[in-house]
């Protein structure tokens, strides 16, 4: 902690000199930072050098402030943290001030919070969260949140593991989430038992990613026919499902598309980041089936939805397009399984670049040098790829 020449500062002295930094001894400072002087402490504990703030100068005198420095002596000569015992009083005292906040409170109120600054795009996500973080957690919900250990997380993320592990694994990052954000607001301290990397890792081993379960895909040797047949139903859900699969792109990003977002002189559609799963602006390249699929709903339009519901102002629902799939011969295929179809396809059957195919999809891939030198986004390798998609699906 420095020299044993202690309370070499004088009122008078610390007056006189603006240095920014003058020492009294015993590893107490008064440093200047900005226009203002403060305390510190600068000790070491388990080997790691660390620095206290002891106050302001203008709040802290010099009596004061050697007082709380001896204070924090005592504690390091009995083997304690200066820091880690403040920050363990804050919490007993915020605890004595609004009583003890539980797990469930607490969690709730995120939530809440969440959805008052709009953090989510929809009201799915919201449920989810309510819903992994009530129905799951049912022992942790009225355990106190600065007692939350790993054992709780682990009771609460093992009996879903392996078996339901998308629900387990959304649950563990929920409640990494929740328990971080209660240590900022000091409600919490020490490491979070809910982390992955370097805690729960080691206990929980996730399955091997080729038997998890996948979206169902339609054969891709069966995507011309299936398109036939879509091709010559006169729905707009059909349309709306021909468009997706030739432009291989989301349910919601085609369901949710506008006709401000069409260039169709240029046969692009530009994707708004926010509408994006990687919250990244996306460009389409659209073949010339994909632009008169546009043009033809944009003459029948009843709103600003290139495919409108059968709701004032809303578009076509998720549900229908299991429907249409179905009854077209695409069995037990769901929408997200056409983009494993389109890239099934591209792998097998051509000669076009995985990162074409993957940009394609909106994918980022590659390492960080590879996509550095690729900061484009290949849109006229990939107007070539979706043009040959497109007459695959035709049977050309």
């Amino acid at each position: 902690m420095g020299s044993h020449t202690r309370n070499v500062l004088t009122v008078k002295s610390i007056e006189a000199r603006k240095v920014a930094k003058l020492r009294d001894g015993g590893g107490l400072w008064l440093v200047t930072k900005g226009s203002g002087r403060y305390w510190i402490l600068d000790y070491r504990f388990a080997g790691k050098r660390r620095e206290m703030g002891i106050g302001p100068l203008h709040t802290v005198g010099l009596a004061d402030a050697r007082q709380r420095a001896e204070a924090a002596r005592a504690l390091l000569r009995s083997g304690i943290d200066p820091i880690d015992h403040r920050a363990v009083v804050a919490i007993e005292a915020a605890k004595a001030a609004v009583g003890v906040v539980t797990f469930g409170k607490y969690a709730d109120s995120y939530i809440d919070a969440a959805v008052k600054a709009g953090r989510w795009r929809g009201a799915k996500t919201e449920a989810g969260w309510r819903n992994t973080l009530t129905n799951h957690v049912t022992a942790m919900r009225d355990k106190a949140l600065a007692d939350i250990d790993i054992q709780d997380v682990l009771a609460a993320v093992r009996p879903l593991w392996g078996a339901k592990q998308e629900t387990a694994e959304k649950l563990r990052w929920r409640i990494e989430r929740v328990l971080d954000a209660a240590k900022v607001e000091g409600l919490r301290s020490g490491e979070n038992p809910a982390a992955w990397k370097g805690n729960l890792e080691h206990v929980l081993h996730k399955p091997d990613e080729s038997t998890r379960g996948h979206h169902e895909a339609l054969s891709y040797k069966a995507a011309p026919a299936f398109m036939m047949r879509l091709r010559g139903t006169d729905t707009i859900t059909a349309r709306a499902l021909e468009f997706l699969i030739l432009t291989a792109t989301r349910s919601a990003e085609t369901r949710l598309a506008v006709f401000d977002e069409f260039d169709l002189d240029a046969a692009t559609w530009t994707i708004p980041a926010p509408r994006t799963k990687e919250r990244r602006e996306l460009r389409v390249p659209l073949c010339e089936r994909a632009v008169d699929i546009v043009k033809a709903m944009k003459a029948q339009s009843l709103n600003h939805f290139v495919f409108p519901g059968v709701r004032a102002n809303r578009p076509i629902s998720d549900m229908t397009f299991g429907k249409v799939i179905a009854a077209h011969g695409g069995g037990t295929s769901t929408t997200h399984g056409f983009r494993s179809t389109f890239k099934d396809w591209s792998t097998e059957e051509t000669e076009h670049e995985n990162y074409v195919s993957e940009a394609a999809l909106g994918h980022a891939s590659g390492d960080a040098v590879e996509r550095a030198y690729r900061r484009g986004d290949a849109l006229e390798k990939r107007r070539v790829l979706m043009n040959d998609w497109a007459a695959y699906c035709a049977g050309k």
